[in-house]
Parts: C-alpha cells; structure tokens; sequence
C-alpha cells in the first residue's frame, strides 16, 4: 500500500490532473511509496473515501480549485472522522490565498501556497521521517516540524522533472492531455490569477521538445498548452509552431492561448501553413471598453487586435475561440453590447461570454466599494449584481451567456445565428 495518496477532483472525466503528475514526478526517492488517484465531482463523496481509504496511506495530498473545493471538503470531512490519523495535506489556487476561515484548511495539517512541485515532496519527507535536502544547492535538512501554512518559493524550471511520462496510455487515448511551455503572465489583469505569476519563466526549450517528441511517438494527436501567454516569446512560439508542424499527421489538433493583439509576421507564416482545423486559438479580449480596460489594468490595442482577427479568418484554418466577461467595473449593459456587437463582426468561430468571479487573491476587490461589486458567497463566486448592473440584469445577462453557447457556440445553427443576428438587429422594415 501507497504511504502517500496524491489526489484531486476533476471537473470531468476527460479532464486529466496534470499538476499531480508534477507533483509525482518530483517526489524523487519517495515516488515508489506514492500513487495517483483521480476522481470527479459528479461521484458520490463518500465513495472517494471509501477508495483513499482502502489505500491505507499515511499521507494524502488533495488539489484544490474552484471546481471541487465544495466536494472536496465533504470527501476530507468524512476521512477526518474515520481516520483522523492520515496527514492531510492541500494545494491548489484554492487554497494559496485567504486561508483564513476557509472550512477545507481548518480540515488539513498543512497547505502549501503557490507552486508546490519541489516543496510537497519536502513536506513528505518531514512527515515521513525521510531525510531530503531542500534542494539540489542547498546543504540544509528541512525542518522537523512544520507549520500549517506553507509557502512554496517559485521554482526553477530547470530543476523540475518533467510529469509527461505519467500519462497512462489510457489517458492519451481518452483524456485531454495539458502541456505547458512557460509558467506566469506578464500582465496585470485583475480579475485573473495569473496576473501574480511574474515573471514568466520558460521550460528549457530542448527538454520540452524532447518531452513533446516522446509524446508523439505514443501516439498522441491532441496537446493542450495551458500556457497564459503562448506567443509572448515570439522564438519560443515559432521554434514549437515549426516543430508541430514539421511532425504534422491527420487528425492532429493543437490548442493554444494567445495575446489577441500580438501576432508578428514570423507568426504568421507558420500558422497558415497548418491545416484547417487543426489549431485553435484561445484569446481572451475580456472587454472592448478601454475604460473598464482600465480599471483592471489590462493593456490591448484594439486595432492591431481587429487586424490579426481579420488576417486569421481570411488567410488561415485556425478555430478562434474569444472570451468576453460581464460584470467588469464599468462595464454597462450598453457597453458591454457594443463590444460582443464588434466581436461578433470580428468573425470568431466561438465566443465565450463569461461572468466575472472574484477568485481568491487576485486585485478586483479593490473595486468592491466604488462599484458596489456583490459576488456570490460560494463558488464559483460569481458577481451577483454591481453598481450599473442590478440583480435582474446580471440574470439576463447569465441567460445570454448559456444561451449562446448552446446555440451560437454549439456549431449546429451556423447560418442560423447570422439569421438570427441579423434580424435582431434589422430595421422595423427589413
């Protein structure tokens, strides 16, 4: 039996956990006393621990997010009654931020902030009586005894393992399978976590690669990067751009996130050369309004971000898929109109509406009394109602959101939605 039980609650069952392949691969000489276990939130909570229980570990180490925290909480609450012994350790978004108060940490030994690859495997060690330096430089022993709360230092890229190996071949042919080239954004949007992970730090190009290459060689056709900002690092983006495409076999698809506004001619040249289908772009425009751009500190120019809109649906296959968020300080119904108005001319194959959450840590709260922003007290946190927009049109705009994605993103009423747009906004004569 396992001493420890690395876990987490998927939002789905294609969904894999890619961060507690991280979280193995670094364990070192610990990996042989450890497993994975996956779930997903529409099990029943007491069956999950039924299964980690029958594992009989001393460790279990939960992933926590915005997803599963509630489901997650009922799985720990359920072990802590039953085997109060077991140490229980978190990580997770979740969970790096506003600790106080949140019932799943007062549940836990231990919480371990931020990025946990290197710091979880010294956190087992301590309580496994197992002697591990703290890293490859550093000539002193953890602790003995550890705090609650955890802060993990941001670690090197080069001197993380690589999880791409603990992908089972079950998952490469069932599961959505996350790849990432670089960790942290440069920008400063306040709405998103991602926004306190600066600097950007890039994964040794050649090990990548490597890693990519075997990857291939298994069989793999579909690769999502969650990388924030793909193409900030425009040698970087091509170098992966050419590699991809030099190994290109039918049915490949490649996701990507991208910053709308950027998309230099070197860019350009490779990704046409793809096939139709097989690229899809995630670009997060948020807002049109470049006052509300404002106020959460986001920086876009709309003209150049119009142009690369233009050149992607005239002169390539990419798949767009472009996110706008309702309920932004100072955002207007009208406002906010306006801009899905000039996205959808823009021509994205799919748009996503979303609605703002105030997730734990990030800077939107600074809005809360200017705006009157209310959220929801529970997950996903959801904005309930602000300043210029009240409860019932915050609903009306939820409804559009759902409604849109099950007609206009759905893929089904392609013609039908140009119909629809066009006589909604049509003349009382036409």
């Amino acid at each position: 039996m396992p001493d420890i039980v690395l876990t987490t609650l998927n939002a789905k069952f294609s969904h894999v956990a890619f961060g507690l392949r991280y979280l193995f691969a670094n364990l070192g000489g610990l990996q042989t006393r450890a497993c994975i276990a996956e779930f997903d939130i529409n099990q029943r909570t007491l069956d999950i621990a039924e299964i980690l229980l029958a594992r009989e570990p001393k460790i279990l180490g939960f992933g926590i997010y915005i997803w599963n925290v509630a489901e997650t909480t009922e799985v720990i609450a359920a072990i802590r009654r039953i085997r109060p012994e077991i140490k229980i350790i978190l990580g997770g978004p979740e969970v790096s931020y506003e600790t106080e108060g949140q019932k799943i940490v007062e549940l836990a030994d231990h919480v371990i902030t931020g990025e946990a690859d290197l710091k979880f495997a010294e956190v087992c060690g301590v309580l496994l009586g197992a002697e591990l330096p703290l890293g490859q430089d550093a000539p002193q022993r953890v602790p003995t005894t550890l705090p609650k709360i955890i802060a993990a230092p941001v670690p090197e890229f080069s001197r993380i393992a690589l999880p791409y190996e603990f992908y089972t071949e079950a998952d490469l042919a069932h599961r959505i399978i996350y790849v990432e080239a670089s960790r942290g954004c440069p920008f400063t949007c306040e709405f998103c976590l991602s926004s306190l992970d600066i600097p950007v730090r890039q994964v040794p190009l050649e090990k990548f690669l490597g890693e990519m290459q075997k990857l291939l060689d298994r069989g793999l056709k579909q690769f999502k990067f969650v990388d924030r900002t793909f193409n900030l690092n425009i040698a970087t983006s091509k170098a992966l751009l050419e590699f991809f495409l030099a190994r290109h076999q039918p049915g490949m698809f490649f996701h990507f996130e991208m910053i709308p506004d950027r998309l230099p001619a070197e860019l350009r040249a490779v990704i046409a050369k793809f096939p139709p289908g097989s690229l899809q772009f995630e670009v997060g425009i948020q807002t049109f309004n470049p006052e509300v751009g404002t106020h959460i500190s986001r920086r876009q120019n709309y003209e150049r971000l119009a142009d690369n809109f233009d050149y992607l649906r005239r002169e390539t296959g990419v798949h767009i898929h472009a996110d706008l968020i309702v309920g932004l300080p100072g955002e207007t119904m009208e406002s906010f109109a306006a801009g899905f108005d000039k996205l959808i001319a823009l021509g994205p194959q799919e748009i996503q509406v979303g609605i703002l959450k105030r997730l734990r840590g990030t800077p939107i709260v600074r809005h809360d009394a200017e705006w009157q922003m209310t959220y929801a007290a529970h997950t996903p946190y959801e904005i309930l109602q602000n300043k210029l927009l009240d409860f019932a049109t915050m609903q009306r705009l939820r409804r559009f959101a759902k409604y849109w994605d099950l007609v206009g993103n759905s893929g089904n009423f392609v013609e039908a939605v140009k119909l629809i747009w066009s006589v909604g906004r049509a003349s009382p004569r036409a």
